[in-house]
């Protein structure tokens, strides 16, 4: 199964909940192609990201989060590999080569996964994710007329491959004000920005695809994205899982999640489409 489903407990809340980039595994078919020392701790993971929200089914959220490693297939990239950003930072391919930093990941050191793997890998490993996705987001809009999703990742606080600075502590992401309605990105800033953590609204991430495609404001479809630095929730190495800082950062999602529940449950004072 290339992907997890964790069910709501209790009653379901018109929010989905994706971690598109958590999966550590490799197919059977494909694993002997890599550098056995890379894939034994694949680097690009968003680690830990799936226990860190682990809280959100008690609050009636689904969550679905991958198993493969975003080195097999990128869940959050096009499918057909228009380049997301071209602002002239790095980005790994659909189906990466080499990490972030540049390092071949493949035992025979290709420069690139030809076309018709990359096709094949899109059907059997990328499909069924998105098609989950679509799946969840049409029952829930059905049984509440609206339905947000949203979309997780973490990042190194340096990886200078995209910026030379620091990153801040959280980004959160709304394809410029078009993947979600003005009261659901502002309730979601409105936390964040009260919190203790440094926040940024679309810079330097936007959202990837996952929030630009399945984000339809005029379909009462949303989407958001939250990028947060790893040393969050994890320690300074970036290695290992951090239980109290972890727990700080759960307190300010779940009170971001009360806060966006809240407003789902409510008539949308934007109009017809825009809840």
């Amino acid at each position: 199964m290339t992907f997890t489903l964790i069910e709501a407990i209790g009653s379901e809340v018109p929010i989905i909940i994706s971690v598109p980039h958590c999966g550590v595994n490799f197919p059977e078919e494909l694993k002997d192609q890599y550098k056995p020392e890379l894939i034994a701790s694949p680097d690009d993971t968003d680690w830990f990201v799936d226990k860190l929200y682990d809280f959100a089914p008690s609050l009636g959220i689904t969550l679905i989060t991958a198993n493969y490693s975003r080195w097999v297939i990128d869940l959050n990239r096009d499918p057909h590999s228009k380049p997301l950003y071209t602002d002239g930072r790095i980005i790994t391919a659909l189906c990466p080569a080499t990490t972030f930093l540049g390092e071949s990941i493949y035992r025979d050191e290709r420069k690139e996964v030809n076309t018709n793997e990359v096709n094949r890998r899109v059907e059997l490993y990328y499909q069924p994710y998105h098609q989950q996705i679509e799946l969840l987001l049409q029952e829930r809009r059905e049984e509440f007329g609206k339905v947000l999703l949203w979309d997780c990742h973490s990042i190194r606080q340096v990886v200078k491959t995209i910026q030379q600075e620091k990153f801040p502590d959280l980004i959160l992401g709304d394809a410029d004000l078009t993947s979600a309605s003005p009261g659901l990105i502002e309730t979601a800033l409105g936390v964040l920005d009260h919190s203790e953590y440094s926040v940024k609204h679309n810079h330097p991430f936007k959202g990837g695809f996952i929030t630009r495609h399945f984000g339809k404001p005029s379909e009462n479809k949303h989407a958001i994205q939250l990028e947060m630095t790893k040393v969050n929730y994890m320690d300074d190495s970036e290695l290992k899982y951090d239980e109290v800082r972890a727990g700080k950062m759960r307190g300010v999602l779940k009170e971001v999640f009360e806060k966006l529940i809240e407003v789902l449950r409510h008539p949308s004072p934007w109009g017809e489409g825009r809840g």
